[in-house]
């Protein structure tokens, strides 16, 4: 059975979170979610894997499927064949569903050149986990066409050609109706891009509450779980993924397949450090000196989980839709300031406009009016 670990999950990390990403891919409807993480609802699980490839920060993870374990198998061979163990089909290494083998995995082998073929597919329509195990399949299988057309753009003509080998979905396996859905690709693509709407659609149904003239809501301190940074393999494995050698970028989009995010803020920043307190990886950071504060995005450390955007109550962090995605880039400055002293005691601080005392001190001072007027 799957393991739940709790610090890795966003839902854990940050009360208020929608993150959903295990539930949906689940086709059993055996992941229950609360404002501490989720739980496994052991009677109803079907061990089929797809919330261990569906979760960014790796909260998901068992004994029995381990998919850098085939990794390491796998690039010992000249090539290799996956199958789904539902159907039956016979391949080097057997997955609980085709849907669980991650877009990073595929794309790893793709860029060392090593064929994959995937059996099994035909078996979907047929099997339990085929609700969402096919479309997590082909939104993958997208994800990796995506990285590699990344990778060729800018290619100097007189280069040799790029060594991506795509995986393939074996023939033998495959229902003619499976055929016909691979040749559909906006579907895919119209999929896939639905997949955003539970964080993007906010802003657009809410506005921002500084637009309406509104000072936004601040996080609760108790709304954010202190926790020790998490990375995962995958994102690991990705840095190689986006390597180029001529040192070109490598322009991607967004998208839910790929632990893959670049950050950029708008205007109305009110420096409350939330997407900072919530970030799971420490991709955002605060780096302070004596005399200056700024708040900084390393793309490298982020796990796309975008929780980020959920705890920004302005609304003005956002995740960019095309952005270079080489490793080793320098850390983006989001928002710097200059730090201020306060004239009560005599500490340094930052805030959106010129103050005279810091936060402490106001609130103290309101403290004091309350109770003695």
């Amino acid at each position: 059975m799957p393991a739940f670990h709790a610090i890795a999950c966003t839902r854990y990390r940050y009360r208020y979170s929608e993150c959903r990403r295990c539930a949906d891919a689940c086709p059993h409807d055996a992941i229950a979610l609360t404002d501490e993480g989720a739980s496994l609802k052991a009677d109803a699980c079907k061990e089929c894997g797809l919330c261990i490839s569906a979760c960014h920060t790796q909260a998901w993870s068992s004994p029995g499927y381990q998919p850098i374990e085939i990794l390491r198998e796998a690039i010992k061979k000249p090539s290799w064949q996956m199958a789904c163990e539902p159907s039956g089909c016979a391949g080097d290494a057997k997955v609980p569903c085709l849907g669980a083998i991650d877009a990073v995995w595929l794309a790893y082998m793709a860029k060392r050149g090593i064929p994959v073929s995937l059996h099994g597919s035909g078996h979907c329509a047929q099997c339990s986990h085929g609700r969402t195990g096919e479309a997590q399949l082909q939104l993958n299988l997208l994800a990796v066409e995506a990285l590699r057309d990344a990778a060729a753009q800018g290619v100097d003509e007189t280069a040799p050609p790029a060594r991506w080998v795509m995986p393939v979905l074996a023939e033998e396996t495959r229902s003619p109706e499976a055929r016909e859905r691979d040749t559909r690709k906006s579907s895919g693509t119209a999929a896939r891009r639905g997949l955003f709407k539970r964080f993007f659609r906010r802003g657009a149904e809410q506005g921002t509450a500084s637009a309406a003239g509104v000072a936004p809501a601040q996080i609760p301190q108790q709304a954010v779980r202190a926790a020790a940074y998490v990375m995962s393999e995958r994102r690991e494995l990705l840095q190689i993924v986006t390597q180029r050698k001529d040192d070109q970028p490598m322009q991607v989009a967004l998208d839910e397949s790929l632990p893959l995010m670049q950050l950029s803020l708008q205007s109305g920043c009110t420096l409350c450090e939330a997407c900072f307190r919530v970030c799971p990886s420490g991709a955002i950071a605060i780096v302070e000196n004596p005399g200056d504060w700024a708040l900084t995005f390393q793309a490298d450390r982020c796990l796309a989980c975008q929780v980020c955007l959920e705890a920004c109550q302005p609304r003005v962090l956002d995740a960019e839709a095309s952005f270079d995605a080489r490793p080793g880039l320098a850390p983006v400055t989001l928002i710097s300031r200059t730090k201020q002293r306060c004239s009560r005691c005599d500490r340094h601080f930052v805030s959106v406009s010129p103050e005279a005392t810091c936060g402490v001190c106001r609130d103290d001072e309101d403290a004091f009016t309350a109770i003695f007027g």
